[in-house]
């Protein structure tokens, strides 16, 4: 009898880092993101126009395929899927600043913690409050750390709504500045604003 050959984990059935269930919305789980066995779901996301911010919209499956195994062998950067209901859902990356591009920008503090964020794409109409559903279960998530006192963020400058969805979480906006490829708006969310119970 030959013996199995092993297949890729299913991203519904890997373990999860982080769980939380959240009344009315379901149960997220903070997956940490396989390059190869999530290439079929991020590819489609990183090279769609809504995500002309992420700065992949020519990248090949292989080009992102490649970045995403090297961000796998970094022990600064680190990629994640979040998932609804054991259905994927968004990709979150999450970094210390100061082995990042953005820790040359601005001056870095102890317990600085820089996160991207990318929601996939939704089927249907729009759902109040599903973003900040997933962007507070990932700060959570990272903020479970207690050397890390204050998320950083650096959305495109032009990306007004996400700079939005930021502020409405707590985070206040800092300066532009300029990024490999794009200019950015530094945003900055401390751990005892996002502790505050009327942002939850």
């Amino acid at each position: 009898m030959s013996p199995e050959i092993p297949t890729p984990t299913s991203p519904a059935r890997r373990a999860a880092v982080h769980e939380q269930v959240i009344d009315g919305f379901g149960t997220v789980r903070v997956v940490p993101l396989d390059p190869a066995a999530d290439l079929d779901v991020i590819y489609p996301w990183v090279t769609q126009e809504r995500a002309r911010f992420w700065g992949m919209l020519d990248a090949t499956r292989e080009r992102v395929l490649e970045l995403y195994e090297f961000v796998g062998t970094l022990d600064s950067h680190h990629a994640f899927l979040l998932h609804r209901d054991d259905r994927p859902v968004a990709l979150f990356q999450s970094y210390d600043p100061e082995f990042d591009p953005v820790g040359e920008c601005y001056e870095v503090r102890p317990g600085d913690y820089g996160i991207h964020l990318m929601i996939g794409p939704v089927a249907g109409e729009p759902e109040p409050g599903f973003t900040g559903a997933l962007l507070t279960t990932f700060l959570t998530y990272v903020l479970a750390d207690p050397s890390r006192r204050r998320i950083v963020a650096e959305p495109d400058a032009r990306n007004d709504k996400a700079i939005a969805r930021l502020v409405r979480t707590g985070f206040v906006p800092g300066p532009e500045i300029d990024l490999p490829g794009k200019r950015a708006r530094l945003v900055f969310l401390s751990r005892e604003t996002f502790e505050q119970p009327h942002r939850r």
